[in-house]
């Protein structure tokens, strides 16, 4: 595990582009992440409140 860490640093580090590219990469990540995590939390919080959860007592079928 200890060789892993040099071996990695060198293999993002070595160029710029690499680096970028990693960087950009994982804020893409990061974003999808947290976005999908705060949604998930904002449903749990307002469970029973929000248009999702009711719309079944105030739609009539056609």
């Amino acid at each position: 595990m200890a060789a892993l860490l040099p071996r990695l640093s060198a293999l993002l580090l070595g160029r710029t582009s690499t680096f970028t590219l990693a960087l950009v990469a994982g804020a893409v990540v990061f974003e999808r992440g947290f976005d999908h995590g705060s949604e998930l939390l904002w449903d749990k919080l307002n469970y029973g409140k929000l248009w999702k959860h009711n719309k079944h007592k105030y739609e009539t079928e056609e």
